[in-house]
């Protein structure tokens, strides 16, 4: 015979899961609507220099204890927001938070006046731009990069064209240069299966509806996860906050300029990041010129970048500092979230204070 249920217990049980359907109904009614949404990107700071659309964000701190700045050079289709999303999950903020001076890229929207920037526009006019006016506005003569996601390409490509540019170290984060192994995505696009003008809208970029459907052809069952995730969190305000951020910004992206985009395709096409033949407005660039200490940070469990794609950084370039960082973690989960706080950040920051003038080692 089974062991009679006993009643307090029953009773309590009870009480919970109807006090969290009220919640779960409450909460729902907000989501459906977009009522009490959090906000995004509330870290401080002000824009220290811009041009065209692109504005450079150095983040307000009175506690700067590591003298190199940081410049994060943000994707392409991505919202800079991803790095700061909310408090307590911002790495930016924690960046700050760690003593560092951090600066942000932001490339703003593109609308039809930027459908002819390829990537020698941010190659090289935008990022030695911003390299410069980090240095200015900090007083220093050398910078640390990190790149995240199609900016860690982009940084990888600066780093081939202009290696002399005082940069103290490199860090990619899942960025991809083996589009082969890009799944379904590359296997379309780079396979020449879809034309690149078959993905342009009348600005002539590629709006950001083919990117989100791009990032569901790599994922095809995730809005039913996230959707089962929803009413399992539902209830707990915090999740639910963690939930409506994060769900903001898979379906927040910004236009793919379109010469950018169809360089980006002949790269996937060709495997000229692999080959070593990279071509940028005419000119041969070669991997094997980037000398700075780097560290490519790698999502093991990534679905937007699969690790194989991400992993091959270090064997391109041609400095003797390079090494990996491969972490069970997803595309996002490498800068917000329990394994970001544990294990990203605190490697990412140790790297950055070996290649950064510390105002300790300064004052000695």
């Amino acid at each position: 015979m089974g062991l009679t249920p006993d009643p307090e217990e029953l009773l309590a049980r009870v009480r919970r899961d109807v006090g969290r359907n009220l919640l779960r109904a409450r909460n729902g009614v907000k989501y459906v609507a977009g009522i009490d949404r959090p906000k995004v990107a509330t870290t401080p700071k002000d824009v220290v220099w811009s041009r065209d659309k692109a504005e450079l964000w150095r983040y307000r701190s009175d506690d700067i204890t590591v003298r190199t700045p940081v410049l994060v050079v943000m994707s392409l289709i991505s919202r800079s927001y991803i790095l700061d999303l909310y408090p307590g999950m911002s790495f930016v903020q924690a960046m700050r938070d760690a003593g560092f001076d951090p600066y942000m890229l932001d490339w703003g929207i593109p609308d039809e006046t930027d459908s002819g920037n390829g990537l020698s526009y941010y190659v090289d006019d935008l990022l030695p731009a911003a390299v410069e006016a980090v240095l200015e506005t900090s007083g220093t003569d050398q910078l640390n990069v990190i790149g995240y996601c199609y900016g860690g390409l982009l940084s990888l490509l600066l780093g081939a064209a202009h290696p002399d540019l005082p940069v103290s170290s490199l860090i990619t984060m899942a960025t991809p240069v083996d589009f082969s192994e890009m799944g379904m995505f590359g296997r379309v696009v780079g396979g020449g299966r879809l034309e690149p003008g078959d993905l342009v809208d009348e600005t002539g970029n590629v709006p950001p509806e083919v990117i989100r459907n791009a990032f569901r052809v790599l994922r095809p069952t995730a809005d039913l996860t996230q959707y089962a995730v929803l009413w399992e969190k539902l209830w707990d305000d915090k999740q639910m906050e963690g939930f409506q951020v994060m769900g903001q910004w898979t379906r927040d992206h910004i236009p793919f300029p379109g010469k950018a985009f169809r360089e980006t395709v002949d790269l996937m096409k060709d495997g000229s990041l692999m080959a070593d033949r990279v071509r940028l407005d005419g000119r041969l660039l070669s991997l094997r010129d980037v000398q700075w200490p780097l560290l490519n940070v790698v999502a093991g469990r990534d679905h937007i970048v699969p690790s194989a794609a991400a992993l091959p950084v270090c064997e391109l370039v041609g400095s003797d500092r390079a090494e990996t960082l491969e972490l069970p973690a997803g595309h996002v989960g490498l800068v917000m979230g329990r394994t970001a706080a544990v294990t990203t950040l605190p490697k990412i920051f140790d790297w950055l204070r070996e290649h950064s003038v510390v105002v300790e080692e300064e004052n000695a």
